[in-house]
Formats: C-alpha cells, structure tokens, sequence
C-alpha cells in the first residue's frame, strides 16, 4: 500500500516536471480535457407576481387596406382574430384616399368623396364598406385612421396617385383640406355612415387623424395638424360622442423635428385654442407615434439594430412622462417594426422571411414592458406594421405576416404570444431572471453586437405557467444554440403538465421548406398545401408530464440563435 503510494507519487512529480520542460506541442500528458460550459440559468418564479398581464402585441397594420378583403387578406384576418381570445384591432392607411379600390405597393383607395361638375359632394362609401366588412367578419377591431386627404378636396389635386417605388409617393392625397368645411362634413358623414352599418360595435373602435404629419405624410404645418385635428375629432364626436381619439401618429421619436412635433401637439391638446370649440385644449384619449430600428448589411449578412427601435420607443416615453396631463394617457405605439419600409425589397430585407423578423419582434415588444414600468406610463398597444401583399412572388422579400396565402414564421410568435396567460383575464405577470439577459441600458446604447440576449418572461392564471424564452442577437449568422436550464419554482403538487412549442430554422418554418422544395415563385396544389402546414405553429414537444419537487420543477432545452420557445406548464 505504502510501496504503491510512493511510486504514484513519483510518477505524478514526473509527470509534472515535464509539462513544465517539454516543449508545448509535447506536453499531451498535463493538457486538461476542454469542458463544455454550464447551461444558462433561467428561473420562474411562479410565486411571485410582479404586475397584471396585458397584451400589446395585438396591433397591426398596413397600407393597402384593400388587401384586407383579398382571399389570402381574409384568411389572414381570421388567423389574427384566433390568436387569443384578446381582441384584436388593425389600423389601415388610404381609408379615404381617391380611387377604384385597385391596391398596390404602399397604395390603397376608397373613393368615398368625389365632386360633381357643379362642386356637390358624392359620398360613396361601397369600397370602404368593403374594408369594414372583412375586419367586422373575422372579429377583429378597427383602429380608425382618418386618412388622407381625397382628390377632389386636395389643395394640391395632381399628381394625386404615386406609382411606387418609381418617383415620390407623397403626391397629391398627402395636402390639407381647399375646404375645411367640406373635410368636416366628409368626416361626420363617414362616422355617422359607420355608425349605422356597425351600430354599437363602433363603440370598442379607436380613432385617430392622419399619420406621420411630421414628415412628407403631411404637406402643411404643425399649426394646420393641429387644426385638421379639432376638426376631425369634432365631426367625429358629433356622431360617436363617445369615441376614443388619438394622435398624432408622429415617427420617432428622436430628438428634433419628430419630438419637437409631438411636444407642440401635446401642448396644443392640454392647452392651445380648439380650431372646432374655440375652447382650451383637444381631445386626446391615447398619445401614438413611431419607433423603427435601422438594419445595415454588412459583410454580406443582415445587422439589426434593435437599439435603434428601443431608443426610439424610450424617447416617446420620456417625452410623455414629463407632462403631467399626459402622464396617465395611454400610449400606441402606431408602428412599432424593425426598419421603416414593409413594400421595400433587397437584400438587407431579407431576413424578414426567416427567423430573425420574429425573433427581433419578441426582443422589441417584450422590451417595450421593461421601459414602460421605468418610466411609468401605460403602453396599450404595439402596432405591427405587417399584413400581406396581393400578386407578388412568394416569400419575395416584404415585410409580412404570410405570403400567398403561407404563414410566415413570425406569425407564429405572435401564436406564442397569444398563448402567454392563457389567453385570458385575470394572468399576472411573474418573475423572471435569465443568467444571460443583457441589461436594458446596454440594448439600448450598443443594441445586441456582441454576447446574445438569451431572456425569458413569464406569466401565470390559475394553475398554468406560461414561459416565452428567446436567443436574439442583431446579426443574421449562424451560431451555437443556447442551452439552457429552466428551474420554475412556487409550483404545487407533484407533477406538472410540460408542453413546448418552438419557432425557430427548423420549426415553424414554412420558409426553410419553400427553399427545400426549390423556391417556387407561385407555389400551387400539394407545394401549397405542404407550404401551409409547414407555416403552422409547431409542438415540439408533446404533453409531458414533469415531477415537481418541493415545489420546484426542472427542463433543459436548447435554443437556436433567433429562436423563440414557449413552454407551457399546467399543475396537477
């Protein structure tokens, strides 16, 4: 035993004069094994509830509205609407724009005011009534946006319809009223109309006036908005008394024109001369503007800028917390999106097909929760500036919900979200801490260049337990996935229900098997059809059940760069 002793001793002071003496190509015997490093902490704490749950994410939008009664628009609509029972509400441009109702790249049209020959206005709402029906149909709510301006009304008529992406876009419809008594009267008329149509569903609508007055959206004044404001909001109320009114939809907001625009507006809705009463002040029922990132290609891949957005989004809030008479009002973010064009292409836009798009929405909305309990104030809604596009190849590049008639995988975070607190009243928030999660102050100062933001939050209603994990990072290249071990306390019983879903390169992915099948530009029949079921929602892991221990319960899972996982926990 000694004798065996002294020669192992022996033997290990060897060993150890060599690693020191050798060469470093010869030192094989001293080189420690590598080590594969821990898992990511994540941990739940179902016991303690830190705020009410309410969804913003249920916002969207786009431009052309006559795609919403579109074949694939209505199936898209009804996809939204199934979301969760939240209810969902949708804002379109061009609802008063002149025109047959063709849509186009950034183009819509309704035709709801025309003159005759002898100046008597023709009010023809047929085409909006279209609109209206298709969002009323798949029980999804409108977020009335009063705009823009008709021909016939225009005080700078030609040229009215652009042809994007040749030439300018901001033509005739974007001029303020030749007549501001006609524009009134225009708008009564619309709301009355809506009113009669829709009876007390208008009740749960939102309103607002125009969008993006700040820059070419608007060819007048801050002080000619503002006026096109009380009047709008006048007629309106003069139909719908009790109509929920905002604005003014303004980009940004970053220090300049488009704060300075929201600072005058706000000023001139808590103080100015109503241009409609005579009196103080407009109504101002939620305060809207626009956060975008700011993508760059670089060396051959996409580089997001999720900073870009929440420095945005954080401006806004700074600007309405300090008005104490604008404090408490809720805030839309009209159009909450990773860049600022949903009908522009390119190779920097392509990463809107994949992954990344959805992974960037979840980091940005969820983010969004963080700045709003900073600053104090009450974020309603995050308008997603996507739907989708009628005749264009598939997945040809634009930033959208689902590409003829195929469910893109954004679309399935939002069915994730959807699935946070069950969907119903009454879910909390609980607390979350990520071993991972990069700081809210460095996001928002360098974006995500570096180590990702592997992050979670959860929620609890009842006996179920909803965690949405992501790994989002701002460049579009390939990675080693996060593992991860997800330790979710303050459960009761001794077993819990688990379920995963996933979307991430090869789930949820319709994309990834349109490019496996060889990138049809007009996918039809069983390519179709594949297309769709691929484009759903995908459970990776089926109902299992989970043993719960003092409480506590245990998964690991690993999380692909740019991919979003919703574990779903129901106790026993």
């Amino acid at each position: 035993m000694v004798l065996w002793s002294m020669k192992n001793a022996f033997t290990g002071t060897c060993v150890a004069l060599l690693a020191v003496f050798l060469p470093a190509p010869h030192r094989l015997l001293a080189k420690a094994q590598p080590q594969a490093a821990p898992p990511i902490s994540i941990q739940v704490h179902a016991g303690r509830p830190i705020a009410s749950y309410t969804p913003i994410w249920n916002y969207f939008g786009a431009d052309e509205p006559n795609f919403l009664y579109a074949p694939n628009g209505k199936k898209l609509l009804g996809e939204l609407a199934a979301l969760s029972p939240v209810p969902v509400y949708f804002r379109p441009h061009n609802l008063l724009t002149t025109g047959n109702g063709e849509g186009s790249l950034k183009w819509g049209s309704t035709n709801v005011y025309t003159e005759r020959p002898d100046g008597t206005p023709v009010y023809d709402f047929t085409i909006t009534d279209r609109i209206f029906d298709a969002l009323i149909a798949a029980h999804v709510r409108p977020l009335v946006e009063i705009g823009f301006m008709p021909q016939a009304l225009s005080t700078h008529p030609e040229p009215y319809r652009h042809t994007f992406p040749k030439g300018d876009i901001f033509t005739g419809w974007t001029y303020p009223p030749r007549d501001e008594a006609r524009w009134s009267k225009l708008v009564a008329e619309y709301a009355a109309h809506l009113r009669e149509r829709y009876g007390s569903q208008t009740d749960t609508w939102l309103w607002e006036v125009w969008n993006e007055p700040d820059i070419g959206y608007w060819h007048g004044t801050p002080a000619e908005y503002d006026r096109l404001y009380d009047l709008t909001a006048a007629a309106i109320r003069q139909e719908l008394p009790g109509a929920k009114i905002g604005g003014p939809e303004a980009t940004g907001i970053n220090p300049g024109r488009s704060e300075a625009f929201l600072r005058q507006f706000l000023d001139h809705c808590a103080h100015g001369v109503n241009a409609a009463t005579g009196g103080a002040g407009a109504p101002l029922d939620f305060i809207s503007y626009h956060p975008k990132g700011k993508p760059s290609f670089v060396d051959g891949h996409v580089a997001m800028s999720i900073g870009t957005q929440l420095r945005a989004i954080e401006r806004g809030m700074q600007v309405v917390a300090g008005y104490p008479e604008w404090k408490h009002t809720p805030i839309i973010l009209g159009e909450s999106d990773p860049e600022g064009c949903a009908a522009c292409q390119g190779s920097q836009n392509g990463y809107r097909n994949g992954p990344l798009y959805g992974a960037s929405v979840a980091e940005a909305t969820l983010r969004t929760y963080e700045l709003a309990r900073q600053y104090g104030v009450t974020v309603e809604g995050a308008v997603t500036w996507a739907f989708e596009f009628e005749e264009q190849p598939a997945f040809a590049g634009f930033r959208e919900l689902a590409t003829n008639g195929i469910d893109k995988p954004v679309l399935n975070v939002f069915r994730m979200f959807g699935m946070l607190g069950a969907g119903k009243a009454g879910a909390v928030w609980i607390a979350t801490e990520s071993g991972a999660a990069l700081p809210l102050a460095q996001l928002l100062e360098r974006s995500v260049p570096g180590p990702p933001d592997v992050n979670a939050v959860a929620t609890r209603n009842g006996r179920e337990v909803d965690v949405l994990l992501w790994n989002y990072h701002d460049a579009d290249l390939p990675a080693p996935p996060a593992e991860i071990h997800l330790a979710v306390d303050g459960l009761h019983g001794k077993t819990a229900i688990a379920a995963e879903f996933r979307m991430d390169a090869t789930h949820s992915n319709a994309y990834r098997v349109w490019q496996q099948m060889g990138s049809p530009s007009q996918p039809a029949g069983e390519q179709l059809r594949l297309l769709q079921r691929a484009g759903a929602l995908e459970q990776s892991a089926t109902d299992h059940p989970v043993p719960v221990r003092d409480g506590m319960a245990g998964i690991d899972l690993a999380i692909p760069r740019h991919g979003v996982v919703l574990v779903r926990l129901v106790q026993r």
